[in-house]
């Protein structure tokens, strides 16, 4: 039971990636890999600054600041300098794996005896309960800001600008200035995800962000799986559905794991799993057809 809750724990961990990629990939259309970076910068900026025993409070803001620039200069290079958008992410993410070094010192840096954000309050006795509550109510309070924001003229106008670009520009909206904010945004809540991941491993690598944005995708398609087969256009609803769907895919790599399968294999199953999510609507609507 403990396994299936970790995989829970890590599934809430990695919501706000999932978040932020839904916003770079399903928002804007901006397939975003500079989510690897950010992630990783996060990660270390949380473990350097544990190690050096900042307050998790000082530790939070920096983090999002942090991958908020990361993102908007991948944002301001796609739009003011006309790169590719996939281009313009790898670029900042290879920049990204040079800022990290030089943030952590080392490749790795274990936490096993600092404070953390799931030892400053004892909402429960047993640390892994004590971890789920508090971890629900920081994603629940994330959750509830994205949303709003959303649903607010500006979040419109973002929303609006990943639908039709040239309408929204014939009204006047600056399509730069949302693609930039909505990149930095998205950044911010992928290297939010790194700031609590590394609290609950208790660890900070400089490989921790490899592949992660299949993470984040995983966790997305399978919500828009349920988008689709509902036709939900509620943004709230969807939101909580990138929240489960991060949480599956979790479960999913857990139940991998516990039917046996070589953990060496794992990268290889969550990309064949992803794989199988996509693929799976298309082949049922081709045989429709």
């Amino acid at each position: 039971m403990d396994f299936y809750l970790t995989a829970l724990l890590q599934g809430l961990c990695f919501s706000a990636l999932a978040l932020g990629i839904y916003i770079s990939m399903k928002i804007f259309n901006i397939p975003d890999i500079t989510t690897n970076g950010s992630y990783t910068l996060g990660g270390a900026i949380t473990g350097i600054m544990l190690t050096n025993h900042q307050s998790t409070y000082l530790i939070l803001p920096i983090v999002i600041f942090a991958g908020g620039i990361a993102g908007a200069l991948t944002g301001l290079i796609t739009t003011k300098l006309k790169v590719n958008a996939l281009l313009a992410g790898i670029l900042v993410m290879t920049g990204l794996h040079s800022v990290n070094l030089i943030i952590m010192g080392r490749s790795n840096l274990p936490l096993i005896s600092t404070s953390s954000l799931f030892s400053i309050l004892n909402i429960a006795a047993d640390p892994n309960h004590n971890t789920f509550w508090i971890l629900s109510v920081f994603v629940a309070i994330i959750t509830l800001m994205i949303g709003y924001l959303l649903k607010t003229d500006f979040g419109i106008a973002m929303r609006a600008t990943g639908n039709s670009e040239s309408m929204v520009r014939a009204l006047g909206v600056d399509t730069d200035r949302m693609k930039i904010v909505g990149l930095a945004l998205a950044n911010a809540l992928t290297a939010l995800s790194g700031y609590m991941i590394v609290q609950f491993q208790a660890f900070a690598d400089i490989n921790m962000g490899q592949a992660i944005v299949i993470i984040g995708l995983g966790s997305v398609i399978i919500a828009e799986s349920f988008i689709n087969w509902f036709n939900i256009t509620n943004v709230w609803i969807i939101l909580i559905l990138v929240l489960i769907g991060a949480i599956i895919f979790q479960l999913v790599l857990a139940l991998t794991l516990a039917i046996g399968v070589d953990p060496n294999l794992l990268s290889l199953t969550t990309s064949t799993f992803v794989l199988l999510i996509v693929s799976l609507p298309r082949l049922s609507f081709g045989k429709a057809s």
